[in-house]
């Protein structure tokens, strides 16, 4: 009994890995999609959305299975909880990163990007591409040096989005009210998408060293 329930926390384990592979992916394309006003890349990100939704499911669906038949406690016990509260996460940065593919899509053949962010907005999603990388990295070998990595990254995200902020409120920059509202989302968008990324570090953290800081 104990191999097969080894099993099962490693096939919870290999479907969170899947699912944090397919959000890089989505926020690859969803940032360039952004960038470039690509928007046969916007739509395929909307598309493939569903996917990551459905995934998310059955992975609950595992995770409460094994909670109801195994009864876990001590370390596989945070493992299942974490891995509920990180499949919510990684759910809901599919959804951020569809919501910038969207903004792309809506805004075509025009750029969604007012002039003086663009430099800004690339920057920002570079970090969310290698945050998301890097969770894909600890969910799979569940180093605890990773955790500090993602939240460097997502503080310097967060200064990213104050100088959005500050742009959008000075006269710096070049936009329409329309362009406004854009890059006040889309900076949003990508802030939250940090924010995830975090909640997922205290998720791993609470199973390593029983601390959800």
């Amino acid at each position: 009994m104990r191999k097969v329930f080894q099993q099962e926390l490693r096939e919870v384990q290999d479907r969170l890995v899947l699912i944090a592979e397919l959000v890089v992916e989505a926020i690859e394309q969803a940032t360039t999609a952004f960038g470039s006003s690509d928007v046969t890349l916007a739509e395929q990100v909307i598309d493939n959305g569903e996917r990551i939704d459905t995934l998310a499911g059955e992975l609950d669906e595992l995770t409460i299975d094994i909670l109801a038949r195994q009864q876990p406690v001590a370390s596989d016990l945070r493992l299942m909880v974490g891995a509920l509260r990180m499949s919510a996460s990684l759910e809901r940065m599919a959804d951020l990163a569809q919501h910038i593919a969207q903004l792309a899509r809506y805004r075509y053949p025009e750029s969604a990007i007012p002039q003086g962010l663009r430099k800004t907005f690339t920057k920002m999603g570079a970090i969310d591409v290698q945050m998301a990388q890097g969770l894909v990295a600890l969910l799979r070998d569940q180093d605890p040096e990773l955790i500090d990595q993602i939240r460097d990254l997502d503080d310097d995200l967060d200064e990213l989005h104050a100088k959005v902020f500050e742009k959008v409120l000075s006269d710096k920059i070049r936009a329409d009210a329309t362009g406004v509202v854009d890059a006040t989302l889309a900076s949003r968008y990508h802030e939250r998408f940090g924010d995830h990324a975090v909640n997922i570090t205290k998720q791993m953290n609470f199973f390593l060293h029983g601390d959800l800081n």
